[in-house]
């Protein structure tokens, strides 16, 4: 498979900072580096990370612009997606990124730790454990809908600074009809295709479930 560039971030992220265009060109060789010591990318997608990881985690981004000093909790972030992407682009929100394998947190802080996000703290636990309240829950297709929501449920703050009220941002693919019905939540679905025009985003969904 052919290695893609951190261009692909460029044509739909124009006016980053040369200094996040450093943090982005910087992820490949670091997620090669710790991905060969701890699989926490899938290792064909690995020349695939700026479209499948980068790109998809930015999809947010799309849809809704996080205000300086908004806190947004990344649950099951496994390496770092979708929160370290974000991370960058939003350089005055505050992120926490959880995950309950602790080896995939020792990544995620190495990760940010090499790039010098002083914006994300990390948090080896699982989201129920986590205290405190945020203005967005984040994650990516940590697991079904019904089952995430009531780890979530009670993790945000009541006032709103966004478009949108406080809630979930939730990244997932394929036909979801069956899996929100059953969750019996209000969600709104959003078609990445929408915002990006590579085929891997062609059934990328992101789901909004108001807090």
């Amino acid at each position: 498979m052919k290695k893609i560039a951190p261009t692909i971030i460029y044509k739909y992220f124009n006016e980053l900072t040369d200094v996040q265009k450093e943090q982005i060109e910087r992820l490949q060789d670091l997620y090669a580096f710790w991905n060969a010591q701890i699989n926490v990318i899938s290792r064909k997608d690995i020349d695939s990370l700026y479209e499948r990881h980068v790109l998809h985690s930015l999809a947010i981004a799309k849809l809704i612009s996080f205000k300086p000093g908004a806190t947004i909790l990344d649950v099951g972030t496994g390496g770092g997606f979708p929160g370290i992407p974000l991370a960058i682009l939003f350089p005055q929100t505050q992120f926490l990124l959880v995950d309950s394998i602790g080896k995939k947190i020792k990544v995620v802080k190495e990760v940010a730790s090499a790039l010098g996000l002083e914006n994300i703290q990390t948090s080896h636990s699982r989201a129920e454990q986590i205290p405190g309240k945020f203005d967005f829950v984040i994650s990516r297709a940590v697991t079904r809908l019904g089952e995430f929501y009531p780890w979530v449920r009670n993790k945000f703050k009541k006032n709103s600074l966004h478009a949108f009220p406080n809630g979930v941002l939730y990244l997932k693919g394929g036909d979801l009809t069956e899996e929100i019905a059953e969750s019996k939540l209000h969600a709104d679905l959003f078609s990445i295709a929408d915002f990006f025009e590579e085929e891997f985003f062609a059934t990328k969904y992101i789901v909004y479930i108001e807090g």
